[in-house]
């Protein structure tokens, strides 16, 4: 039996020769975590912060590492409403601190703040993520650090012989999120169509039954646009009882095509191939140590020409050139190849795939068929020939979205982003005396990405113009450079101080040019010489930069491991602002207390490992009102001959200056029993004043908005994080982990010129309430007698425009000026859990996560529950229309059908459409078994892993087909939904 403090006890089998035993830390207290600006123990830390190791992130089949947080930590959370491969989630870090101004997080690659396309950092070389929540963790960060910080700390040689490891995985994507539960029956879809119409005919055209009836059935093709059921002569589709005609046949000819329905999910969407492959070498010795690694990705996406391809390299290299000098390096250079159809996130777009093949009706051709019935190609390119519905794919025309083919548009354009990222850092760490530290560091991202795109000239929206061509060239750098000064100093074995001093200057450059022209002469040729020059060819540039200046310091104090102490400042300047006010202060003050290493505790060490409390205040600027020169009058100048005036295109601010928040943190961390049981608790507040705030301005002064600071926001709640370990012996390690985050965000005060309320479209900003509202009518239900859709409305006063109270009625009528706000939608509480069990050489993992208490306006199930009005012709239902009203069906919450209602449901905003947003997902289950070294070692080889793994596994919401992970507030299958991917691979190292 081995044992040593802070450690797990381990029991083991005495061998002849000698022995390496490897034990367990038990509690991690003294894990060495990074943090801003260096390093620091768990133990003495006074921030709050959170450590996603790289065997979480290692466990995620992902392409961009942000995508792997979901659920992980608390406080954090992820919202991600585009699925295209190598695209990054949305991170918010304890709610959101802005209305207007910025509210991602900082991401911090070794130290150097980063701008690069997170996408391009090969998920393998990171050794660990820590997220950074409060003031005190990242107050150093000043201008960018306000919505708070993400590290990442990529992986580095370690002393000892070479590594080499070997990582390969092969798998599968497909769709996580299926399509709302719609009518897939083209005849119900038809007699729906027809019931919508008689309705029509019978409630507001005053037809009899019997005239309805002939009034619905010549309808029908108005409505669609197309024929697709033959009926015999003298006989109608849908016969007087509503049915659809059983002697009507399926498929019709006018001549020159035949048409039938196709099923446009399964001609539209494919499983897509994932593989990737991971090198890498590392090693070191007493002087040297150095990280080497290659890494390839294809990513294929599940629709025609989306895939992401990544090539990706890092070097890093540290050497200890005497005992006062240490230099370094960590360079890395990435490829990568995004096909990227962007209107796949436009819910409105004619080319979105997802919007298409999910809404249209069942009842359409998703080919062009000759009067055989067989699809019909196109002679010079092969390609299957698809109807448009634009009456030139053939005689037919549909009501909705005419033109589009989005399955068709997927193979005859393209679009792809070529993209280079260098990035690169060098350091030189001086130690001239015992305790001092001085590095200076410089780091530089420079990004080329280049922008082909072709509309191609023989089907849809540009066959009118000969099709049309785009390149785009876009060179985005930054460089940083740094200087840390660094002193620690023991005093009498009993106190320690670590004082650091720095500096901090950052610069970034925009330049792009792009050219457009149209005629193409080759379908295939991305180039705009490919286009006639006689069609205008047109050509832009621009150059934008921005930089920032920091001074900063920062001083910790130790006392016998026991109390410990911090101070920060930083004064930073940004050139967003005007130079009157470009310099803004900040700073935070925190402590802890280690209640277990007091005197009073020592005989509780047997259960007792730490119970450390700790507080922060801080304050924190942010920068990111939008435009880099938001201070300055901005004006647009145009004319073919000579120069005009310019027109004022951007209204400036010279007083424009930092939004700033001051930032409360309280928590508690704890371990007991060695660490069987281990977690934090923390409760935060913080609130956002001088709110970087574009104020809405007439239009008819030539801008739409000025930027200003005004107002103030709070967010506050309570985090639980919580590790549990039932078992750990020899053999087998059982670990629970579980996360729990609540959290309020309120208005505290808008422009005074509002009045305390602002609505901005269908949002709804109020002093003492949640900035997470909408702003929407109250639906009130069914007339029982016909079927009307009633709504709630109410009564203002004349003068003040306010409510007033006692007033309330129900309306048929649905009006903008009857909406209320839906009140606070976001989640009462959010979070992650998971486990792992590592047993006889195989290993387990499941990471989860869940949202519970909120709402969520069902954009996508609005949609399809509408009245059959023209705006809506040829667009599929839900199911749940069925359930619409009818003399016989009277007690239903669903209107009648009817295509003459005053208006369309689903386009007018009610609250019919709000549904909880609570949802359970399974991230991640990864299974492998590691063959035993006995074994391995025979031929060499330290270590084989072979494994599986499934990501973004299951999805439960409220409703098949609906996504809360999409936003706070909306959400719909109309844009690139999530995918799941199954996957299997080998780990080798030797």
């Amino acid at each position: 039996q081995v044992s040593y403090v802070g450690m797990v006890t381990r029991e083991v089998h005495i061998t002849p020769g000698s022995m390496k035993i490897v034990l367990e830390s038990s509690n991690m207290l003294d894990e060495v975590i990074t943090v801003a600006y260096g390093t620091a123990k768990k133990s003495a830390y006074t921030g709050a912060a959170s450590v996603v190791d790289a065997s979480v992130i290692e466990d995620r089949l992902v392409s961009n590492v942000t995508n792997a947080l979901s659920g992980v930590v608390a406080g954090v959370q992820t919202l991600n409403s585009n699925g295209q491969p190598g695209t990054s989630s949305t991170v918010r870090i304890r709610g959101v601190g802005s209305i207007n101004a910025s509210m991602s997080p900082l991401y911090v690659l070794d130290g150097i703040p980063y701008d690069g396309d997170i996408a391009s950092i090969n998920p393998s070389d990171i050794e660990a993520m820590t997220v950074l929540k409060d003031a005190a963790a990242a107050a150093l960060y000043g201008a960018r650090g306000a919505n708070g910080v993400i590290l990442i700390t990529t992986k580095r040689g370690k002393e000892g012989k070479s590594k080499v490891t070997v990582d390969a995985r092969w798998g599968a994507n497909s769709r996580q999120v299926k399509n709302y539960d719609v009518i897939t029956s083209p005849e119900q879809y038809l007699e729906l169509t027809y019931a919508a119409q008689r309705n029509a005919a019978i409630y507001n055209l005053g037809y009899t039954p019997e005239q309805a009836h002939v009034y619905g059935n010549s309808m029908l093709f108005e409505s669609t646009g197309y024929n697709v059921f033959t009926a015999p002569q003298g006989e109608s589709l849908i016969l007087p009882n509503g049915k659809f005609n059983p002697n009507a046949t399926l498929g019709y000819s006018n001549g020159v095509n035949f048409f039938r329905p196709d099923d446009w999910a399964e001609a539209t969407f494919r499983n897509g191939l994932r593989q990737e492959y991971n090198l890498s070498i590392s090693g070191g010795s007493e002087k040297l140590n150095y990280f080497v690694s290659a890494n390839y990705l294809e990513d294929e996406g599940v629709i025609d020409n989306s895939s992401y391809n990544r090539l990706s390299t890092r070097t890093s290299f540290e050497y200890q050139v005497n005992s006062w000098l240490k230099v370094g390096t960590n360079m890395s250079y990435a490829y990568s190849k995004s096909q990227y159809p962007d209107e796949q996130t436009a819910t409105a777009s004619s080319g979105n795939a997802f919007m298409i093949a999910n809404s249209i009706a069942p009842i359409y051709p998703i080919y062009v068929r000759d009067t055989t019935g067989a699809i019909m190609y196109n002679n010079e390119y092969g390609n299957k020939i698809y109807d448009y519905g634009d009456g030139k794919s053939t005689a037919y025309s549909r009501a909705f979205m005419s033109q589009a083919n989005p399955a068709g548009q997927l193979i005859y354009d393209n679009e792809e982003y070529l993209t280079d990222l260098f990035n690169g850092k060098w350091f030189v760490q001086l130690n001239p005396i015992e305790g001092l530290t001085l590095t200076g560091s410089v780091g530089a991202t420079i990004d080329n990405t280049r922008y082909h795109m072709t509309s191609n000239p023989l089907y849809g929206q540009f066959a009118t113009t000969g099709g049309q061509s785009l390149q785009q060239q876009e060179r985005q750098s930054g460089l940083n450079l740094q200087g840390l000064a660094n002193y620690t100093k023991t005093f009498n074995e009993l106190h320690t101080m670590d004082i650091l001093l720095g500096y901090e200057s950052y610069e970034w450059h925009d330049e792009y040019v792009y050219a457009i022209g149209s005629g193409l002469y080759n379908p295939t040729d991305w180039t705009v010489n490919n286009t006639l020059a006689n069609n205008q060819r047109k050509g832009y540039g621009a150059y934008g930069e921005y930089a920032t200046r920091g001074i900063f310091g920062r001083v910790n104090y130790d006392y016998n491991s026991t109390y410990f102490a911090s101070v920060s400042y930083r004064r930073d300047a940004s050139s967003r602002f005007h130079p009157d006010n470009r310099w803004g202060n900040f700073y935070s003050l925190s402590a802890a207390w280690n209640i277990a290493n007091e005197s009073f505790l020592h005989d509780q060490s047997t259960w007792l490992d730490q119970l450390k409390l700790r507080a922060s205040f801080g304050q924190q600027g942010n920068d990111g009102i939008g435009n880099n020169y938001a201070y300055l009058d901005q004006y647009t100048i145009t004319g073919e001959e000579s120069w005009s005036d310019g027109k004022l295109a951007y209204k400036g601010n010279k007083d424009l200056t930092w939004e700033t928040s001051n930032a409360f943190n309280v928590g508690v961390d704890f371990s007991f029993w060695k660490g069987k049981l281990s977690g934090t608790a923390e409760y935060f507040s913080r609130q956002t004043s001088d709110m970087l705030y574009n104020k809405p301005v007439a239009p008819s002064l030539g801008y739409t908005s000025i930027p200003m600071n005004v107002g103030s926001m709070r967010n506050s709640g309570f985090e639980l994080e919580l590790r549990y370990r039932p078992i750990v012996t020899k053999d087998i390690t059982w670990e629970l982990n579980g996360n729990a985050t609540f959290v309020k965000n309120k208005v505290i005060e808008l422009a005074p010129e509002l009045g305390g309320k602002w609505i901005d479209g269908s949002r709804y900003f109020h002093e003492g309430e949640s900035m997470y509202q909408l702003y929407m009518v109250k639906y009130a239900g069914v007339d029982k007698a016909t079927g009307d859709a009633l709504f709630w409305g109410f009564e203002t006063d004349k003068e003040t425009g306010e409510k007033i109270p006692g007033s309330d009625f129900v309306t048929k009528e649905w009006k903008s000026a009857y909406r209320q706000s839906t009140g606070n939608l976001l989640p009462v509480v959010y979070g992650g859990f998971g486990t792992t069990l590592n047993a006889y050489g195989f290993d387990l993992a499941i990471a989860c996560s869940y949202q519970l208490g909120g709402k969520i306006y069902d954009q996508g199930y609005q949609y399809f529950m509408g009245s059959g009005a023209e705006s809506e012709y040829g667009h599929n239902w839900h199911k749940d229309i069925l359930k619409a009203w009818t003399p016989e069906n009277p007690n239903t919450d669903v209107p009648r059908l009817d295509a003459s209602a005053p208006y369309s449901y689903y386009s007018y905003l009610c609250d019919r459409g709000l549904i909880s947003s609570n949802y359970f997902a399974i991230n991640n289950i990864t299974l492998g078994y590691t063959i035993p070294t006995n074994l391995t070692n025979r031929i060499g080889i330290e270590s084989i892993r072979v494994y599986g793994a499934a990501d973004n596994v299951a999805l439960w919401s409220a409703r098949k087909g609906l996504d809360p992970r999409q936003s706070y507030t909306a959400a719909t299958t109309s844009t690139y939904t999530a995918l799941r991917c199954i996957s299997g691979g080998i780990k080798v190292v030797f």
